[in-house]
């Protein structure tokens, strides 16, 4: 019996030694090298612009002109985003005949034109990694319409043509002195008018009196 001890022991603490070998074996262990991330390389970011703006002609609508007289016409450019326009100029033909050649603006009478628009601009993009701004060579734009300028309505009431004289569709004269006259007068040859007007209602609704005179 006494022969036997030892050897349980031994045996028992061979046991204990291999298991705590097996545990300790990963603590053991060199470390796993963990793997570089990849490195992301984008030049997207360095050339990235936004984008260039643009001009838009748009027809310019029915004009009046006062009665007898002419309306000023000018070209209709609207523009978005990164432009800048350097010129906008409109060309007009009446009855087949040039009357008006790249001006920024003209004056017409009553009646329809070909009214031609032009314009001349350069737009640009800016450069997201400096702020630069970088130009496009210049551009050019145009468009075609017809034009209708509409005969405003007769007033009742103007200015003297001259000295003397009032227009044919308002003949009659209404001076200083608050009177009016009438053509074939007394004194309608004579009188230096401050208003003409085209009837005498008109006159007296603005204030004068016949003359006494005839």
């Amino acid at each position: 019996m006494k022969s036997t001890l030892p050897s349980r022991r031994a045996g028992r603490l061979a046991a204990i030694a291999a298991a705590v070998t097996l545990l300790a074996a990963p603590l053991l262990a060199p470390a796993a090298t963990a793997a570089p991330a990849p490195t992301a390389v984008s030049t997207a970011v360095a050339t990235a612009t936004k984008p260039a703006g643009s001009v838009t002609i748009k027809n310019i609508g029915t004009k009046t002109a006062p009665y007898k007289k002419k309306v000023t016409v000018k070209p209709r450019v609207t523009r978005s985003g990164q432009v800048a326009v350097k010129s906008k100029t409109i060309s007009v033909r009446h009855d087949g005949k040039k009357i008006a050649s790249n001006v920024r603006q003209v004056r017409l009478k009553a009646g329809t034109y070909k009214v031609a628009t032009k314009v001349r601009y350069r737009t640009y993009t800016v450069k997201a990694s400096t702020g630069a701004k970088v130009w496009s060579a210049v551009k050019v734009k145009t468009k075609a319409q017809k034009l209708v300028v509409r005969q405003g309505k007769r007033p009742s009431r103007t200015t003297p043509v001259s000295t003397y004289d009032c227009p044919s569709w308002a003949p009659i004269k209404g001076n200083q002195s608050g009177i009016y006259h009438v053509p074939g007068g007394n004194f309608y040859d004579q009188t230096t008018p401050e208003e003409c007007f085209t009837t005498e209602s008109a006159a007296r609704d603005a204030g004068y009196r016949a003359s006494r005179a005839g």
